[in-house]
């Protein structure tokens, strides 16, 4: 039996940039979403704090340092200045789930880590 559990997420992350004219996805400052262990390409959810919507994209890396970036479709979802979080999620074993430790990270308001943590 599988399991689908939380993987990874980043906690109160601010959206810096919305760009209604790109072709999807939300673009995750390459530090940031590797810290959360967010592969390019990878899906996730994303919790909008400021107006309770929740919906999916997926994961590219950007360059600039605490970049959140809605594109496409999911730009309308949010505003910029926006808190949300970002979620992933995978499927575990019975038996993974014995040492199952998903990683969190805290952001500030600049979207600089201020902490990884593994648990729920």
């Amino acid at each position: 039996m599988q399991f689908e559990m939380l993987y990874s997420k980043i906690h109160r992350a601010r959206v810096s940039d919305a760009n209604l004219n790109y072709v999807g996805s939300i673009t995750i400052d390459k530090e940031l979403a590797t810290s959360a262990k967010l592969l390019a390409g990878m899906k996730v959810e994303i919790l909008d704090i400021n107006n309770g919507k929740r919906f999916n994209t997926y994961v590219i890396y950007g360059d600039k340092k605490g970049e959140i970036c809605l594109n496409g479709a999911a730009a309308r979802k949010v505003q910029v200045g926006d808190v949300i979080i970002i979620v992933a999620y995978a499927s575990y074993t019975q038996d993974e789930l014995t040492t199952y430790k998903p990683t969190i990270v805290q952001v500030g308001e600049n979207n600089e880590i201020l902490s990884i943590t593994n648990e729920v």
